[in-house]
């Protein structure tokens, strides 16, 4: 028997980096959603835990037990042994939170596997910030170092294009280059937006308190948002810590038409077009 889960990219619409406590953990509030574009998990009753990885970002993915999918398999149950298989599309330390995404899809799919409740949100959160967020793929307002999380109605439809200039951003450098760290929450309650209009306009008053130093010391990213705004889009930001970003746009064909735009100029860039999740 084997169990298949998918493993969306997570999205950082905003990241407002609120505070840092006594410990060095930082404090964020940040609109978070999900992508219909991804990688992919299977898993399978085994005598041992073991990882295979292919697709086309395979390249360089560790599968040993520093893999977050190894150490979700042996957060769920270290006795017993499973055959975990990743398809890697997303590409790794990009900010769209791919490895944390593959340890809640492998904590999911080995709930069906082996028919194990699955873990709550402290007992998940030792294998990162992002990975209880990613538990549910859906709309979700995340605060806290990533432990306090409130579901949010689905947004408007979306069409979004992701864009990944091929640089890895080191997201302990990017918090180490930023100047104040006490920044605004969000507002107490957030509204809710009739089209994708209306959350590109409340989005243009928000912030990635992230995107300035990760522009800093990735001069490229800035490059991307340049091309981006190239394209039209609704809003165009850069999601998590980087470097991947991303624009927003009414429909599917505006969408692929930024991507085929984007790609023309920079077949070296990773680009992705696709819906956001409801």
């Amino acid at each position: 028997m084997t169990v298949e889960a998918f493993a969306p990219a997570k999205i950082n619409l905003t990241l407002h980096v609120t505070g840092q406590r006594a410990d060095g953990y930082h404090l964020l509030d940040s609109l978070v959603v999900f992508a219909d574009i991804g990688d992919r998990i299977t898993v399978a009753a085994a005598d041992e835990r073991s990882l295979q990885v292919t697709g086309p970002m395979a390249v360089g993915v560790p599968v040993d037990d520093s893999n977050l999918m190894m150490q979700a398999a042996a957060l769920m149950d270290p006795a017993r042994g499973a055959a975990l298989s990743l398809e890697k599309n997303l590409p790794p330390a990009s900010g769209i939170g791919g490895g944390s995404s593959d340890a809640a899809a492998t904590l999911r799919a080995l709930s069906g596997l082996w028919g194990l409740p699955l873990p709550g949100t402290q007992d998940v959160l030792p294998l990162g910030a992002d990975v209880p967020v990613c538990m549910s793929p859906s709309t979700q307002r995340m605060r806290g170092i990533g432990e306090r999380l409130d579901g949010l109605p689905p947004l408007p439809d979306c069409a979004i294009v992701l864009i990944n200039p091929g640089v890895s951003v080191a997201t302990p450098a990017i918090f180490r280059a930023m100047g104040k760290r006490d920044n605004p929450a969000m507002p107490a309650e957030l509204p809710t937006w009739d089209s994708v209009g209306d959350l590109a306009a409340w989005l243009k008053t928000q912030r990635n308190d992230l995107q300035p130093p990760a522009i800093r010391l990735e001069p490229v990213i800035g490059t991307v948002l340049e091309e981006l705004s190239g394209t039209d889009p609704l809003y165009h930001a850069m999601s998590g810590s980087g470097a991947t970003c991303y624009g927003l746009y009414s429909t599917d064909a505006e969408a692929e038409a930024a991507a085929d735009q984007l790609r023309a100029a920079h077949a070296d860039w990773w680009v992705r077009a696709g819906r956001l999740l409801a």
